[in-house]
């Protein structure tokens, strides 16, 4: 099933509203770390810490929005959405599906089985930290360690693969194997435009190699490691812009940002002034892996059609 094409910057007012099977929303602008990399807080997106909305009227309009563009999937986000966890215990019986992106130092709270969480860490303590914050590894660990028994979410571990940390990754997944933790998935930094910096690649030739080690460490630990193979072959130079070129993002995740009291829909997830030609988002290659695109000629298809794959051939216009 091909994707329908959709304008830039008009998901909100579009009549007939288009339909998505997800969003994310950034549910505040504050957060209690200062990320290296954190594409929320890069010039050109909305980012104003004062920007929140009360949760009575912010929950309003996240039923209008769903109910609107027949979503059944969120993704709750920030800033650090866990700031704000009582809206986020109202907010998640809204949808059948919610994944919570955090940074994990504010203990999880168990909303349910149809929660997940996704803690960012980015690599062993030492590189970790360098991006995140001195000490900010062992809290993550240590909340992580103290889930109960019977912790009803899915909690993975989402690893940024960056130049600083492609060479250590499996150190990351070798301290989580033997916790409460799930799995681990990795998404590769998305650069702003013109971004030079230790963590970015030049472009994705010189990425390739991350790639290669990233693919090593799923066939060592194929089921903690939850990319799909297909996933980051995509992510190989030969496809990498066939994908982020009809990025599948832009139709399966409605990105809703807080200005100035109000949703405000940017250019996609990553906000408005991300490098399209050096994305490595996770969503991005993930929903490439699910669906039908030109890059099939080169990496063979998904089969059978995946759920996602299945949903647009229900709600195709």
């Amino acid at each position: 099933m091909r994707l329908p094409l959709l304008g830039d910057h008009d998901r909100l007012s579009r009549e007939p509203p288009p339909r998505f099977p997800a969003a994310m929303i950034n549910v505040t602008n504050r957060c209690n770390l200062s990320c290296k990399h954190c594409f929320v807080y890069t010039d050109g997106n909305p980012n104003d810490p004062s920007d929140d909305i009360p949760d009575d009227a912010l929950l309003v309009e996240v039923e209008r929005i769903r109910d609107r563009h027949g979503l059944y999937a969120m993704l709750w986000m920030g800033g650090e959405p866990m700031i704000r966890w009582r809206l986020l215990e109202r907010g998640v019986k809204l949808f059948s599906r919610n994944i919570i992106t955090t940074n994990g130092t504010v203990p999880l709270r168990d909303f349910g089985r149809d929660v997940t969480y996704v803690v960012s860490l980015d690599g062993p303590e030492d590189l970790n930290d360098r991006v995140r914050g001195e000490g900010v590894f062992q809290r993550v660990r240590k909340n992580l360690l103290a889930l109960p028994p019977g912790f009803s979410p899915t909690v993975q571990i989402q690893c940024v693969v960056t130049r600083l940390n492609q060479h250590r990754l499996e150190e990351l997944v070798v301290a989580f194997t033997d916790t409460p933790v799930n799995g681990l998935a990795f998404t590769f930094h998305v650069p702003s435009v013109g971004e030079e910096s230790e963590l970015a690649w030049r472009d994705v030739v010189e990425r390739e190699s991350a790639v290669d080690a990233a693919l090593a460490v799923k066939g060592k630990y194929p089921h903690f490691v939850w990319n799909s193979r297909r996933a980051l072959e995509l992510m190989r130079p030969a496809t990498a812009r066939l994908v982020t070129g009809a990025c599948p993002a832009l139709r399966t995740v409605l990105p809703l940002y807080v200005e100035a009291g109000r949703f405000t829909s940017p250019k996609c997830c990553y906000g408005n002034n991300a490098d399209c030609d050096r994305c490595g988002a996770w969503v991005v290659f993930s929903h490439a892996a699910q669906l039908e695109g030109p890059w099939d000629a080169v990496v063979p298809p998904h089969k059978p059609p995946s759920l996602l794959a299945q949903w647009f051939a229900q709600h195709a216009p």
